[in-house]
C-alpha cells in the first residue's frame, strides 16, 4: 500500500466511528471472525481497544491484519484502521500511477 493510498484512508476513517471494541479478552476467534466478516462488507473499518486489554493496540492491529489478510492503515491511541478490499469495491483508492510531464 502506498502513502497516497494510506493518506485517502485515512482520510476516510476520520468521521468512522469503532465498530468494534477489544477489551479484557483481547482477540479470541470470534472476534477475529467478526471483524474478517466486517471487512468484507465494509472494507474499512475502526476499532476500538479498550483501556482493561492487557495487549497493546499496535500488537493487536498486528496480528488483526495477519489473520484477516487486511492492511493496518493506522494505530493511533487504542483506535485501530484496518482496510481490506472485497469483491464488492466500494472504495475506490486514488490512482497512484505518475505521469512524467516536461514543461
Amino acid at each position: 500500500m502506498t502513502s497516497k493510498e494510506r493518506a485517502y484512508l485515512r482520510s476516510l476513517a476520520m468521521t468512522m466511528d469503532p465498530i468494534f471494541q477489544i477489551g479484557k479478552s483481547s482477540l479470541t476467534p470470534e472476534i477475529t471472525e467478526a471483524v474478517a466478516e466486517a471487512l468484507e462488507a465494509r472494507e474499512l473499518i475502526k476499532i476500538n481497544v479498550l483501556k482493561n486489554c492487557i495487549h497493546e493496540p499496535k500488537d493487536i492491529a498486528a496480528v488483526l491484519g495477519e489473520r484477516t489478510h487486511s492492511e493496518v492503515v493506522q494505530v493511533v491511541g487504542r483506535k485501530i484502521t484496518l482496510y481490506k478490499p472485497s469483491k464488492k469495491k466500494l472504495i475506490e483508492l486514488p490512482n497512484t500511477v505518475k505521469t512524467n510531464k516536461t514543461v
